[in-house]
């Protein structure tokens, strides 16, 4: 049987992971080294010592001192090299210049990790920057790990590790707190006590030299003492792996991110519209909805709604139910719930009908619903047990003022009860005022009732909550359409025209050569015809018909219509004899006759449609930038635009477009038709293929897109390329890596039938869930080592994490055949190669079809496995087998697989090399 078990985590099903944690020895340590350790007074050095030793964490302490014998009464020695047992850990507090040499001494002792506190790196500029290097360099000789430089350390709670210079030690919880800055730890700390929150994990990060935020949010996300990560970010760092890392683990722990920055000034605009229109801070904005992660604004919200999500379940969607005892705190909390992109519930005529039964006649009838100030707790209960059923409702806040007749304590008590059963729909209170209310709040609070002094605040994090939805929603979301895989000669044919650019001394395309690229890719655009001559533009207004439009063909000009360079609706031959004239004229004054190289005739097209923008412009950290939005020649007075990293599928297309203005009328607005909705998600989708697939593109936009009930046209184009004397390997790439269609092969079975082997895709869901309902229990054992339910193999959320890959972090490759009958497309393999965290080592499962196995799909798979290993530069790959799966056993040792009993399971453990 050719199936195989990965022990390594698999996004489809609960499988065994390795216990492979390189930052375990940073965590939590058995030996730690203190290099700096002194007694001076006020000191990092002796705070830091005293930290470890005060709260005791299992572990042993070797301060390390060449000038003393001792610190603070433990044997001290003169070097690293020295300490009779194997560090952990070490924490290093000496001058920066001494740093490197130190690392080079730590990495010779085989210390497995280290926290580098000292400051002056690449802070103090260039001298800074070098040390660094000199860092790096020592450290990657082994397999050390480097938090820092320049930060406060981290703690551990829940072990007692104090590897800070802090004052105090937190208190254990289930947040993992993260910080870029260490003075913000040490405020955040100080407001933890007050208000008694707990951590997993407290990290100061520094200047990431070595351990970054994804290194981070893999290790706590793994980390089942952690429920939620929250992060203060200053920058952004590895932006790939940060987004790898963030996208996997949000979907089980909410990431939230306050981040620095927010009213720095834009990155610089580039000279097209979408570089303008896209600040650096949007940019960070659309990578975190990328990914799941939510962004807030407040550092106390940061661990308000770390604490709601564990309290509470998300909303399924934007709509809050309001249930009040005072109409303005009712009014005033709406507007809040609406202004900031929340939406007040619509009851349902049945809830409006049991209200009416156990409510005065005064109640307001509608949401919120005001029960009135003379409220007491037995018709708080009433209203609560109909307002929280109503089904048009996602959620429900409870406001309560104190007045004459109003019980905070015994509410409270009412409706603790009614809450914790199970409503699946977040539920909020706000109990508004001091003391009198303090005893409720408290009662609500302790039956995890998340309250809030201020119904505002609540909203806020409802809207936070449902934002959260929102975004992992996007991300797991099958979409309904993929450009097809057999693309070389579009890519082969784009990249002819954009060297014969190069080849000329240009980075500006021409229109024409600009549309000519969209063409390539499915793009339609308006009949466009060059002409360096009047007498070529009157042959081609001629051929296309009137009306037509002229507008500048120059090989430097940016925008046209600055220059006089566009005329629209020429009705004659005589109107576009005067038109080319004019626009020789006005550019000759404005910028020089060098600048014109005669005009494009286009087609004057009549259509009733929406006028688009759809564009791409670089970001310093996430490279290509994709924006969508109204376009036309006010495009940057509407600035109705949204940003997304490429590349899209039809479900990123249409999260996208929903988060605009123009959206709406796209759908149908005052009789209008709808525009073909589909059409323009697909055309995104090409669109953002072009952005991840020519590298050598700077900046693209389509301004404007016309776009109607029937047809999708881009009636203007421009692309500016990357300078051609740019090296290759300093060109801007994707932050989310791209379909890897060099991947993509195709085989010939033993059976002379024709398959293709390629990476998965989110829109093959379909294609897998039949491939496993088409599997026997046999093959299932073989694979997974016990037998799975098909329901918990194939439920959307086990399936969408099979085909949502990213690419980077691991590699799904499917089989596919076509049956020649009846054309339809069928999944028949699946091999997945999955990266080892914090390794350069992979793992390999297999899984084959029962009617398609002994024909060498296994084989075929494997082999293309091992290729994609070589080609991404991986040391080793290895699974392990059950004994009873022989096939698979002569299939890896065919290959070259290394076969080795597992002492004490009835597995063979297959590895083979691949480069040293």
């Amino acid at each position: 049987m050719q199936a195989t078990r990965s022990r390594t985590t698999d996004p489809a099903h609960d499988v065994l992971r390795y216990d492979h944690q390189p930052l375990k020895a940073i965590f939590s340590p058995q030996t730690v080294a203190v290099i700096g350790a002194t007694e001076k007074p006020n000191s990092v050095g002796r705070t830091l010592l005293w930290n470890l030793i005060r709260n005791p964490f299992g572990g042993t302490v070797f301060p390390i001192n060449p000038k003393r014998s001792n610190v603070l009464g433990i044997k001290a020695y003169p070097s690293i090299g020295e300490v009779p047992e194997t560090v952990d850990l070490a924490i290093i507090i000496t001058p920066a210049p001494t740093v490197p040499d130190i690392v080079r001494q730590c990495v010779e002792a085989g210390v497995k990790g280290a926290i580098i506190l000292s400051a002056g790196f690449k802070e103090i500029g260039p001298k800074g920057v070098e040390l660094e290097q000199q860092i790096l360099e020592y450290a990657r000789q082994s397999t050390m790990r480097i938090i820092g430089p320049n930060c406060l350390g981290l703690m551990n709670p829940l072990t007692g590790l104090n590897a800070t210079f802090a004052s105090a030690m937190a208190i254990p919880g289930s947040v993992g707190f993260i910080s870029q800055s260490g003075a913000l730890c040490t405020s955040i700390l100080d407001w933890s006590f007050q208000e008694n929150v707990g951590f997993s994990a407290f990290v100061s990060i520094g200047s990431m030299l070595d351990v970054g935020w994804g290194d981070l949010i893999y290790y706590l996300g793994n980390d089942p003492n952690t429920k939620s990560i929250v992060i203060y970010m200053e920058s952004i760092g590895d932006a790939r792996s940060f987004l790898s890392a963030a996208r996997e683990v949000a979907l089980t722990k909410p990431i939230i991110v306050i981040k620095a920055g927010r009213t720095e000034a834009a990155a610089k605009a580039a000279a097209s519209h979408t570089g303008a229109l896209a600040g650096s801070d949007d940019v960070l904005d659309a990578a975190f909805r990328r990914c799941g992660v939510l962004r807030v604004y407040h550092i106390a919200h940061l661990f308000s709604l770390s604490e709601l999500l564990g309290k509470q379940p998300r909303p399924k969607g934007p709509r809050l139910t309001i249930l009040t005892n005072a109409g303005g705190p009712g009014v005033l909390t709406t507007d809040t719930l609406l202004i900031e992109g929340g939406t007040l519930a619509q009851l349902s005529s049945e809830t409006t009908k049991a209200l009416n039964q156990v409510l005065p006649p005064q109640w307001s009838h509608s949401n919120p619903i005001d029960i009135l100030g003379d409220a007491d707790p037995e018709r708080y209960a009433k209203a609560f047990e109909i307002a929280v059923k109503d089904p048009n409702g996602d959620g429900l806040l409870v406001i309560l003022t104190p007045q004459a007749m109003t019980d905070p304590t015994q509410t409270a008590e009412q409706l603790k009860f009614l809450a914790m059963q199970d409503h699946k729909k977040p539920i909020l209170a706000s109990w508004m005022g001091g003391a009198e209310v303090a005893a409720g709040a408290k009662i609500l609070n302790q039956a995890n009732i998340a309250t809030f002094s201020y119904p505002d605040t609540a909203v806020r994090m409802f809207n936070y909550m449902w934002r959260y939805t929102y975004n992992l929603r996007g991300l797991y979301e099958t979409p309904t359409f993929a450009a097809s895989e057999d693309n070389l000669s579009t890519l082969e044919t784009a990249k002819h025209l954009i060297d014969k650019v190069h080849s000329q001394g240009r980075s500006l395309l021409t229109e024409f050569e600009s549309k000519e690229l969209l063409a390539l890719y499915g793009i339609p655009v308006v009949d466009t015809r060059m002409a360096s001559r009047v007498e070529e533009a009157l042959a081609a207004a001629e051929a296309i018909g009137y009306p037509v439009a002229l507008k500048l063909l120059s090989e430097t000009i940016t925008h046209k219509t600055d220059v006089g360079g566009v005329k629209l609706n020429l009705t004659s031959a005589e109107e576009v004899q005067a038109a080319y004239e004019a626009i020789a004229s006005s550019v000759a004054e404005k910028v020089g006759p060098e600048h014109f190289q005669g005009v494009t005739v286009q087609e004057m097209l009549k259509l009733d449609g929406y006028e688009l923008i759809i564009g791409s412009s670089l970001d310093p950290q996430f490279g290509p930038v994709l924006l969508f939005g109204t376009g036309g020649q006010l495009v940057e007075v509407f600035k109705d635009r949204i940003l997304a990293l490429p590349p899209l599928n039809t479900t990123l297309a249409r999260r996208m477009m929903e988060q605009t203005k123009i959206y709406k009328a796209l759908l149908g607005v005052r009789g209008r038709p709808p525009v073909d909705m589909d059409a323009l998600e697909q055309l995104m989708v090409r669109f953002s293929h072009i952005v991840v697939e020519q590298p050598w593109i700077k900046e693209i936009d389509i301004n404007p897109l016309v776009a109607s009930e029937d047809r999708l046209v881009a009636l203007d184009a421009r692309v500016v390329l990357h300078d051609p004397d740019t090296p290759e390997d300093q060109l801007s790439k994707p932050a989310i890596r791209p379909y890897p269609q060099q991947y993509v092969t195709y085989w010939v079975s033993q059976k002379e039938i024709p398959i293709t082997i390629r990476p998965i895709r989110p829109e093959d869901e379909p294609m897998a869930v039949k491939f496993h309902e088409s599997l026997s229990e046999e093959s299932v054992y073989l694979r997974y080592a016990h037998l799975i339910k098909l329901s918990s193999r194939t439920g959307h959320e086990p399936m969408s994490r099979l085909c949502f890959i990213d690419y980077d972090r691991e590699m799904a490759l499917v089989a596919e055949y076509t049956n020649p009958e009846t054309h339809e497309r069928q999944i028949i393999g699946l091999g997945r190669l999955s990266k080892v965290y914090g390794s350069n080592e992979a793992e390999f499962s297999l899984l084959v079809a029962d009617s398609f196995q002994r024909q060498g799909v296994g084989t075929q798979l494997l082999e293309q496995l091992l290729y994609i290993g070589r080609q991404e530069k991986l040391t080793s790959i290895m699974a392990e087998i059950l004994t009873d799966n022989r096939v698979m056993q002569h299939i890896c040792e065919k290959i070259g697989f290394t076969l080795n009993r597992v002492i004490g399971e009835p597995m063979v453990r297959a590895e083979i090399q691949l480069s040293d």
